[in-house]
């Protein structure tokens, strides 16, 4: 009798790992991306609303480089010029106001929840 147990709580042990090991597989699969356009020196959408470990895409589709960098320091995508792209993950959850460092009138958030 000891021994099924044994086995019984081994399969039971594996089970629950491998359970859990599906469920974090299924957190991240669950991970969005989200597209904002910088064109005519704006951030198209202006406001966006994200879940933490998604990740936002920024495109620049103006001829002019821009950035989306972060007010609170949380990313930076560098210069991107025409067509090029930067892409960030969103770690925490609050609202994220960014800019682009070479066009000051250039805002908008992200909110993350």
């Amino acid at each position: 009798m000891t021994d099924i147990t044994r086995r019984q709580g081994l399969k039971l042990g594996l089970s629950a790992a491998a359970g859990g090991a599906l469920a974090l597989a299924a957190g991240r699969a669950m991970a969005a991306t989200h597209a904002v356009a910088i064109q005519g020196f704006a951030f198209v959408p202006a406001e966006l609303a994200v879940a933490v470990g998604d990740t936002v895409v920024f495109t620049n589709l103006d001829r002019a480089p821009h950035t989306a960098t972060a007010l609170n320091g949380s990313f930076d995508t560098g210069n991107l010029r025409r067509d090029q792209t930067g892409e960030v993950t969103i770690a925490a959850a609050g609202v994220i106001d960014y800019k682009c460092s070479l066009h000051r009138s250039m805002k908008a958030k992200i909110t993350a929840s």
